[in-house]
């Protein structure tokens, strides 16, 4: 796990064999590397990689509000600093695409609603699907590589190209 308890999408071991690194002294730097590999690839791809827990603030409003995080889980809760709000205050729905959707039945219940869920791919780093691994593992190496060269260029476009059919783009 991270300083941060989310678990790492890849191990510090499969980069160092990828580097064929047998020292156990850049271990630390590695996983900084591996950390911004997978925001990026969050980034890239507008999911979350490994599921986790979340909170979005709501707005206090009766439409239907998407939540910002993909895939959602679950949908937890709705409340605010004054505990929950009762079920039947609140609806929520998550479509098939993986986008959790929330709707205030009593928006003026609570003065600053707040959602609580779940959201990810998979539960671990074995469960991710091979790709984003395998671009998050050469980005590493490729930031590891660079990491003193003021030329170092973008990103391999094999990342890309690994990371491409699980991007999720919205309007």
């Amino acid at each position: 796990m991270t300083a941060d308890m989310t678990p790492l999408a890849v191990t510090i071991a499969e980069c160092k064999a990828q580097l064929r690194l047998e020292r156990d002294d850049e271990d630390a730097v590695i996983a900084g590397f591996i950390r911004t590999a997978m925001a990026l690839c969050e980034a890239f791809t507008g999911q979350w990689l490994i599921i986790r827990a979340g909170e979005q603030r709501l707005a206090r409003e009766r439409g239907w509000q998407r939540l910002t995080a993909v895939p959602v889980t679950v949908i937890l809760a709705v409340g605010s600093g004054n505990g929950d709000l009762a079920a039947g205050d609140w609806t929520g729905d998550i479509d098939v695409a993986g986008s959790g959707w929330l709707r205030l039945a009593r928006p003026d219940a609570v003065a600053a609603p707040v959602a609580r869920f779940r959201a990810g791919l998979a539960d671990d780093w074995n469960g991710l699907p091979e790709p984003l691994r395998q671009g998050i593992i050469r980005l590493v190496v490729h930031l590891f590589t660079h990491r003193d060269a003021a030329d170092a260029g973008p990103a391999p476009a094999a990342v890309a190209a690994m990371w491409r059919p699980w991007r999720r783009l919205r309007l």
